[in-house]
């Protein structure tokens, strides 16, 4: 990784913890796949858009309903439980 690729990725960590008043280091939980019978979303706001069959990082499971994630652009934001399976 070049340097300017690490400032990048630190850059990104920066601007979620800002949004998502998230405290502390970014520590991947576990990798969860996006159901591939689940319709495509856009993202909007705070929610990650959903690709069928993505593999996406769990940062935390934030409610019952939704799951902070990152996906492989290091994009973050909430993705419903319903559409994630566990690897």
């Amino acid at each position: 990784m070049t340097l300017k690729e690490c400032k990048k990725e630190e850059k990104a960590d920066r601007e979620f913890q800002k949004k998502f008043k998230f405290e502390g280091s970014i520590n991947i939980l576990t990798q969860m796949m996006v159901d591939p019978a689940v319709t495509e979303k856009k993202g909007g706001g705070k929610n990650l858009p959903l690709r069928r069959g993505e593999i996406l990082d769990v940062i935390q499971f934030t409610n019952q309903e939704q799951i902070l994630c990152r996906n492989s652009q290091r994009r973050y934001g909430y993705v419903p439980r319903a559409a994630m399976l566990h690897l």
